[in-house]
Protein backbone atom coordinates (compact mmCIF):
# COMPACT_ATOMS: atom_id res chain seq x y z
CA UNK A 1 0.00 0.00 0.00
CA UNK A 2 0.80 3.43 -0.67
CA UNK A 3 1.26 5.55 2.54
CA UNK A 4 1.99 9.03 2.73
CA UNK A 5 2.53 10.65 6.34
CA UNK A 6 3.32 14.63 6.06
CA UNK A 7 4.55 15.19 9.73
CA UNK A 8 7.93 13.39 10.92
CA UNK A 9 7.59 13.86 14.62
CA UNK A 10 6.91 11.60 17.57
CA UNK A 11 4.05 9.55 15.68
CA UNK A 12 4.73 10.56 12.35
CA UNK A 13 8.55 8.98 12.88
CA UNK A 14 7.27 5.33 14.60
CA UNK A 15 4.54 5.26 12.07
CA UNK A 16 7.37 5.67 9.28
CA UNK A 17 9.30 2.76 10.98
CA UNK A 18 6.63 0.29 11.26
CA UNK A 19 4.89 0.85 7.98
CA UNK A 20 8.58 0.55 6.40
CA UNK A 21 9.13 -2.55 8.04
CA UNK A 22 5.80 -3.86 7.12
CA UNK A 23 6.99 -3.64 3.30
CA UNK A 24 4.84 -0.72 2.68
CA UNK A 25 5.37 2.14 -0.09
CA UNK A 26 6.10 5.22 2.62
CA UNK A 27 6.23 8.99 1.64
CA UNK A 28 6.94 11.11 4.41
CA UNK A 29 6.88 15.51 4.43
CA UNK A 30 7.22 18.11 6.76
CA UNK A 31 7.49 21.92 7.19
CA UNK A 32 10.66 22.18 6.85
CA UNK A 33 11.52 20.65 3.18
CA UNK A 34 12.15 16.55 2.27
CA UNK A 35 16.34 17.50 2.85
CA UNK A 36 15.36 17.79 6.73
CA UNK A 37 14.10 14.21 6.15
CA UNK A 38 17.37 12.78 4.77
CA UNK A 39 18.44 10.41 7.97
CA UNK A 40 14.67 9.10 8.52
CA UNK A 41 14.69 8.12 4.56
CA UNK A 42 17.55 6.40 4.82
CA UNK A 43 17.30 4.31 8.30
CA UNK A 44 13.73 3.09 6.89
CA UNK A 45 13.46 3.73 3.06
CA UNK A 46 10.74 5.64 2.90
CA UNK A 47 10.99 8.41 0.26
CA UNK A 48 11.02 12.25 0.97
CA UNK A 49 8.80 14.22 -1.04
CA UNK A 50 7.28 18.34 -0.57
CA UNK A 51 4.20 18.34 1.41
CA UNK A 52 2.38 19.10 -2.18
CA UNK A 53 3.95 16.05 -3.84
CA UNK A 54 3.61 13.98 -0.76
CA UNK A 55 0.05 13.13 -1.58
CA UNK A 56 -0.02 11.90 -5.18
CA UNK A 57 -0.79 8.49 -6.17
CA UNK A 58 -1.20 7.62 -1.96
CA UNK A 59 -4.45 5.38 -0.67
CA UNK A 60 -3.58 6.44 2.38
CA UNK A 61 -2.50 9.97 3.84
CA UNK A 62 -1.70 10.49 7.40
CA UNK A 63 -1.91 13.92 8.71
CA UNK A 64 0.08 13.84 12.39
CA UNK A 65 0.62 17.50 13.08
CA UNK A 66 0.23 20.07 15.82
CA UNK A 67 -3.52 21.13 15.37
CA UNK A 68 -2.30 25.10 15.66
CA UNK A 69 -0.61 23.76 11.82
CA UNK A 70 -3.44 22.48 10.59
CA UNK A 71 -4.32 25.98 8.52
CA UNK A 72 -0.66 26.20 7.24
CA UNK A 73 -1.27 23.64 4.74
CA UNK A 74 -1.48 24.51 1.24
CA UNK A 75 -5.40 25.37 0.86
CA UNK A 76 -5.25 23.29 -2.40
CA UNK A 77 -3.69 20.22 -1.06
CA UNK A 78 -6.46 17.49 -1.53
CA UNK A 79 -7.79 19.46 -4.65
CA UNK A 80 -6.93 16.30 -6.79
CA UNK A 81 -6.74 12.99 -4.57
CA UNK A 82 -9.37 11.08 -5.12
CA UNK A 83 -12.75 10.59 -2.62
CA UNK A 84 -11.29 7.02 -2.32
CA UNK A 85 -7.98 7.57 -0.62
CA UNK A 86 -8.63 7.34 2.96
CA UNK A 87 -7.28 10.78 5.28
CA UNK A 88 -5.79 9.99 8.69
CA UNK A 89 -5.60 12.36 11.44
CA UNK A 90 -3.43 11.45 14.12
CA UNK A 91 -3.63 15.15 15.96
CA UNK A 92 -4.78 16.23 19.64
CA UNK A 93 -5.93 19.46 20.74
CA UNK A 94 -3.12 21.24 23.53
CA UNK A 95 -4.41 24.63 23.69
CA UNK A 96 -2.72 25.37 27.12
CA UNK A 97 0.79 23.25 26.18
CA UNK A 98 1.21 24.08 22.73
CA UNK A 99 -1.98 24.91 20.42
CA UNK A 100 -3.20 28.16 21.38
CA UNK A 101 -6.90 29.20 21.58
CA UNK A 102 -9.42 27.52 18.56
CA UNK A 103 -12.35 28.68 19.04
CA UNK A 104 -15.02 26.24 17.50
CA UNK A 105 -13.56 23.00 19.53
CA UNK A 106 -13.49 25.21 22.80
CA UNK A 107 -17.40 25.74 21.75
CA UNK A 108 -17.76 22.17 21.52
CA UNK A 109 -16.92 20.75 18.14
CA UNK A 110 -14.55 17.64 18.45
CA UNK A 111 -11.21 18.12 17.23
CA UNK A 112 -11.03 16.16 14.34
CA UNK A 113 -14.24 17.52 12.70
CA UNK A 114 -12.57 20.93 12.86
CA UNK A 115 -9.50 19.47 11.08
CA UNK A 116 -11.72 17.74 8.33
CA UNK A 117 -13.13 21.02 7.71
CA UNK A 118 -9.98 22.97 7.55
CA UNK A 119 -9.05 19.92 5.06
CA UNK A 120 -11.86 20.20 2.83
CA UNK A 121 -11.81 16.07 3.31
CA UNK A 122 -13.53 13.80 5.79
CA UNK A 123 -11.24 12.06 8.11
CA UNK A 124 -10.70 8.90 10.48
CA UNK A 125 -9.03 9.38 13.88
CA UNK A 126 -6.86 6.94 14.91
CA UNK A 127 -3.04 6.79 16.64
CA UNK A 128 -3.90 9.89 18.87
CA UNK A 129 -4.22 7.86 22.02
CA UNK A 130 -1.02 6.00 22.38
CA UNK A 131 2.50 7.00 23.50
CA UNK A 132 4.42 7.01 20.63
CA UNK A 133 6.73 4.60 21.74
CA UNK A 134 4.38 2.27 22.73
CA UNK A 135 2.73 2.88 18.94
CA UNK A 136 6.41 1.99 17.59
CA UNK A 137 7.09 -1.34 20.39
CA UNK A 138 4.12 -2.47 22.22
CA UNK A 139 2.48 -4.43 18.22
CA UNK A 140 2.05 -8.10 18.79
CA UNK A 141 0.37 -10.67 17.19
CA UNK A 142 -3.47 -11.10 16.76
CA UNK A 143 -4.86 -12.77 19.28
CA UNK A 144 -2.27 -12.12 22.16
CA UNK A 145 -3.67 -11.83 24.97
CA UNK A 146 -3.72 -8.18 26.55
CA UNK A 147 -3.25 -6.92 22.85
CA UNK A 148 -3.57 -3.02 23.26
CA UNK A 149 -6.70 -1.86 21.04
CA UNK A 150 -6.98 1.41 19.28
CA UNK A 151 -9.98 3.31 18.64
CA UNK A 152 -11.15 4.54 15.06
CA UNK A 153 -13.76 7.11 14.52
CA UNK A 154 -14.92 8.48 11.01
CA UNK A 155 -17.81 8.63 9.41
CA UNK A 156 -17.48 6.20 6.37
CA UNK A 157 -17.26 2.50 7.26
CA UNK A 158 -15.42 1.77 4.59
CA UNK A 159 -12.66 3.82 5.48
CA UNK A 160 -12.48 2.88 9.09
CA UNK A 161 -12.34 -0.98 7.88
CA UNK A 162 -9.31 0.16 6.06
CA UNK A 163 -8.16 1.73 8.66
CA UNK A 164 -8.64 -0.83 11.43
CA UNK A 165 -6.97 -3.28 8.65
CA UNK A 166 -3.86 -0.98 9.06
CA UNK A 167 -4.06 -1.23 12.91
CA UNK A 168 -4.12 -4.90 12.72
CA UNK A 169 -0.97 -5.12 10.74
CA UNK A 170 0.86 -2.82 13.11
CA UNK A 171 -0.10 -5.02 15.63
CA UNK A 172 -3.20 -3.46 17.59
CA UNK A 173 -6.87 -4.32 17.83
CA UNK A 174 -8.62 -1.35 16.02
CA UNK A 175 -11.92 -0.98 17.89
CA UNK A 176 -15.45 0.99 15.76
CA UNK A 177 -15.42 4.08 18.39
CA UNK A 178 -18.43 6.03 16.36
CA UNK A 179 -18.76 8.45 14.17
CA UNK A 180 -16.11 11.90 14.01
CA UNK A 181 -18.63 13.68 16.21
CA UNK A 182 -18.05 10.77 18.74
CA UNK A 183 -14.69 10.90 18.07
CA UNK A 184 -14.55 13.22 21.73
CA UNK A 185 -14.18 9.54 23.73
CA UNK A 186 -10.43 9.62 22.43
CA UNK A 187 -9.77 13.32 23.14
CA UNK A 188 -7.14 14.03 26.07
CA UNK A 189 -8.42 13.55 29.05
CA UNK A 190 -10.84 10.86 28.08
CA UNK A 191 -10.41 7.09 29.98
CA UNK A 192 -8.73 5.85 27.02
CA UNK A 193 -6.44 8.82 26.56
CA UNK A 194 -2.93 6.60 26.78
CA UNK A 195 -4.63 3.91 28.76
CA UNK A 196 -3.43 1.23 26.62
CA UNK A 197 -6.53 -0.65 27.03
CA UNK A 198 -7.47 -4.23 25.61
CA UNK A 199 -10.53 -4.92 23.80
CA UNK A 200 -12.84 -5.10 26.64
CA UNK A 201 -11.24 -2.36 28.38
CA UNK A 202 -11.62 0.34 25.67
CA UNK A 203 -14.97 -0.22 24.79
CA UNK A 204 -15.79 0.23 28.28
CA UNK A 205 -13.56 3.72 28.40
CA UNK A 206 -14.82 4.94 25.10
CA UNK A 207 -18.49 4.83 26.87
CA UNK A 208 -17.44 6.05 30.59
CA UNK A 209 -16.04 9.57 28.30
CA UNK A 210 -17.50 12.61 29.36
CA UNK A 211 -18.31 15.07 26.53
CA UNK A 212 -17.02 17.98 29.32
CA UNK A 213 -13.59 18.45 28.26
CA UNK A 214 -11.61 18.72 31.54
CA UNK A 215 -10.16 22.37 32.20
CA UNK A 216 -6.67 20.54 31.42
CA UNK A 217 -7.88 20.71 28.47
CA UNK A 218 -9.07 23.86 27.70
CA UNK A 219 -7.77 27.37 26.77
Amino acid sequence: MRIAIIGTGNIGGALTRRFTALGHEVTIANSRGPETLRNLATETGATAHTVDDVVRGADVIIVTIPQKSIPQLPAELFAHVPESTVVIDTGNYYPQQRDGRIAEIEDGMTESRWVANQLGRPVVKVFNNIYAKHLLEKGVARGTKGRIALPVAGDDDVAKAKVIHLVDELGFDGVDAGSIDESWRQQPGTPCYGADCDVEGLRKALQEASPQRAIAWRA
